[in-house]
C-alpha cells in the first residue's frame, strides 16, 4: 500500500457506509460526480479549508491501488492534482479510519499514524 489518500468525511456519513460496504460520498461528492480524496500533503489543508470548525469527523485511509482506473489525480485547487473517485468507496480498499477531533486551537488533530 504505497498508494494511501484520505477522505475526510462526517462520522453520520460514514457509519451507515461503513455498515453497507460502500460508502457513496458526500453531498459535494454527489454534486460533482466523484468522491474528492486528498493527498498525505494536501489532507491538512483539505480540513482546513472545508471542515474548518466541524466536530465529528473521521479521517479515512484508503489504498488508492485496490481503487484502480476509477482513481484519477486531476488539477485543482492551486493546480495541484488531487485524487478524485469516480466510484464508490469500497470498505475492502480502507486502510484504517480514525476520529479527526478538534484541538485547543481550533484545528483538526490528526493521529498519529498519520503520513
Amino acid at each position: 500500500m504505497k498508494n494511501i489518500v484520505y477522505k475526510i468525511v462526517p462520522r453520520s456519513l460514514w457509519q451507515p457506509a461503513r455498515q453497507g460496504g460502500v460508502f457513496g460520498g458526500a453531498p459535494i461528492d454527489l454534486q460533482d460526480g466523484f468522491i474528492h480524496l486528498s493527498t498525505a500533503a494536501q489532507a491538512r489543508e483539505t480540513a482546513r479549508l472545508h471542515f474548518a470548525g466541524q466536530k465529528d469527523l473521521v479521517l479515512v485511509a484508503v489504498d488508492g491501488e485496490a481503487l484502480g482506473t476509477a482513481l484519477r489525480f486531476e488539477p485543482s485547487r492551486g493546480g495541484d492534482l488531487f485524487p478524485h473517485l469516480y466510484a464508490q468507496l469500497p470498505m475492502e480498499a480502507v486502510a484504517w479510519e480514525r476520529p479527526l477531533p478538534l484541538g485547543e486551537d481550533g484545528q483538526h488533530v490528526f493521529p498519529e499514524e498519520f503520513a
